[in-house]
């Protein structure tokens, strides 16, 4: 029987964790598992369109996300989160609200001269010229994870295999902790 955990993608905007994540519910689907992706452009539409950028509101932001993947898991759904959360100790707060061992974290270490090149929103383009205060990675704090469960390099890596190596390693996470 399948137990129903969260992996949690983080790294900065442009790393690839979205892409990540569409490709890792492609993997899931294959297998009929059940799943959710949460990512932070579509939380802040409608669950988080009350929060700003403060450090404050995006504690609450990644408060309230953890929360939500916590009921997901309870109902069997795996969900895949793609959130910059670029504080260790707000990641500390998602993995207890989520629990150790349903929180699988994935460090998407990316070069950030290879964000700012592929920075499909322009937004790093803002913060350069000042239109974005606090941008994390250029006014604002990245704090890699201390401990993550995984590491992939999008910058030396595809697509597909770091897929592959995240799929595998949260398969093997998965029935240790099941």
């Amino acid at each position: 029987m399948h137990k129903a955990k969260t992996i949690w993608l983080t790294g900065l905007s442009g790393s690839g964790k979205t892409t990540l994540a569409n490709s890792l519910q492609l993997e899931f689907q294959q297998l009929n598992v059940q799943n959710f992706i949460l990512d932070g452009d579509i939380v802040r539409l409608g669950l988080n369109k009350d929060l700003g950028f403060s450090e404050h509101d995006r504690a609450e932001n990644l408060r309230r996300v953890a929360e939500v993947a916590k009921i997901l898991n309870s109902a069997g759904i795996t969900v895949i989160a793609a959130f910059i959360s670029p504080l260790e100790k707000d990641r500390e707060m998602v993995k207890n609200i989520i629990g150790l061992t349903n929180f699988f974290e994935v460090y998407v270490n990316t070069a950030l001269v290879i964000c700012e090149q592929r920075d499909p929103k322009g937004l790093y383009k803002k913060a350069r010229s000042g239109e974005i205060q606090q941008f994390t990675g250029v006014s604002a704090l990245y704090e890699p994870p201390i401990n993550p469960n995984i590491t992939v390099d999008t910058d030396k890596i595809s697509v597909d295999g770091a897929t592959a190596h995240i799929f595998k390693q949260f398969q093997n996470f998965s029935n240790l902790q099941s």
